[in-house]
């Protein structure tokens, strides 16, 4: 089990990430192994707020070539969409 905010790598910031903030959503990038529990545990615990819900989301990375034959790829990740009580706010500042 992931300790501390090992489990959470840090906040993503896109559109539609800050449209889900006036619904008192947050995004955040995490571990790929990190499950919802562990990662409830880190926010709540670093934050001071109370987590309701939590959904997880898993990306496949990008294939990526260079000039000559050699290919690869971007790393997977994982999103999570956090919900958090009523009243409870996340300032970034």
């Amino acid at each position: 089990m992931k300790t501390g905010l090992s489990a959470v790598r840090g906040l993503h910031i896109t559109e539609k990430g800050t449209l889900l903030a006036g619904q008192n959503k947050y995004l955040f990038k995490v571990d790929p192994t990190a499950n919802k529990l562990e990662i409830k545990k880190a926010i709540e615990e670093f934050f001071k707020v109370k987590v309701v819900k939590v959904n997880t989301m898993n990306y496949d990375g990008k294939k990526r070539r260079q000039r000559t034959a050699h290919s690869g790829k971007t790393p997977d990740w994982k999103r999570a969409v956090v919900t958090l009580k009523d009243g409870d706010k996340i300032d970034f500042e």
